[in-house]
């Protein structure tokens, strides 16, 4: 703050002397302060805007992504359900999010339209891409299986949000990594079923980006950075909404499910 006052002040001295340079510098004092508060305002309403084209586009493009393989089936509609809660959800906010739902299952529904005015929205918010990727992932795995239409429209989803094929693998593996979408009622069968699952040792490993013959370093090293990018914490700090850190934290559950899932099979895992 200083150092504006300062520039005000020399700026005042150059047009009118020592006095203009008072004035400069009490103007630059008694304005940044308001400045200030407009800066903020404006970030939160582009915060809030992002959020409100999240909600929307999110349920729209799962109500596409469901439909991907022709029906929507139960437990589709359930980890719909569940992610209402776990949003928090009520009211008007609820109904909305179903309507959105309603419109992506339509014929005519334009995902690629949809998607571009997500990407356009988040731009400078890419957590809230890989969010909105990790629920379309969690709805079509609900039924326990993914069909060969709806990978491509994930990866269509994907590639669309300016995400690589090697996010969106990973996130397909974080949510086979347990096998169920969201943690709750109705979202998925988890527990010791799905931590003895054939191949899933081979989805930790995909989680966490590292090869099954990388180091225990290697492994520690990985799971460490992916925990410091997606610790609710750190999002938080980054404008992530109360409303949405149950995702944030189910990602971190995840990645450490697998990487315990390693350290299981290796027998531990050291520095």
């Amino acid at each position: 703050m200083q150092f504006f006052i300062v520039v005000g002040g020399l700026i005042g001295l150059a047009v009118n002397g020592w006095r203009g340079a008072l004035i400069g510098g009490l103007l630059v004092w008694a304005l940044l302060p308001l400045l200030g508060r407009l800066l903020l305002r404006t970030a939160v309403k582009k915060v809030a805007a992002v959020q409100t084209q999240f909600l929307d586009s999110t349920f729209a493009v799962m109500g596409a992504v469901c439909k991907a393989d022709g029906h929507v089936s139960e437990n589709e509609i359930r980890v719909a359900e569940a992610l209402f809660d776990q949003l928090r959800l009520n009211g008007e906010a609820r109904e909305a999010a179903k309507r959105a739902f309603n419109r992506g299952k339509s014929a005519d529904f334009d995902l690629d339209a949809e998607l571009a005015r997500f990407a356009a929205a988040s731009r400078a918010q890419p957590m809230f891409r890989q969010m909105f990727l990790q629920v379309q992932v969690s709805a079509i795995i609900a039924d326990g299986q993914m069909h060969a239409a709806e990978h491509a429209m994930l990866t269509r989803i994907a590639r669309a949000l300016g995400l690589s094929d090697r996010d969106l693998a990973m996130l397909e593996a974080m949510m086979r990594n347990g096998a169920g979408g969201f943690s709750g009622p109705g979202a998925g069968t988890g527990g010791a079923a799905g931590r003895d699952a054939p191949g899933s040792l081979d989805d930790a490993y995909q989680v966490l980006g590292v090869a099954a013959t990388a180091s225990d370093a290697d492994v520690k090293r990985a799971y460490r950075k992916l925990m410091s990018e997606n610790h609710p914490d750190k999002l938080a700090a980054k404008g992530l909404p109360e409303s949405m850190r149950a995702l944030a934290e189910e990602k971190t559950r995840r990645i450490t499910a697998a990487y315990q899932r390693i350290e299981r099979a290796r027998g531990g895992v050291r520095s």
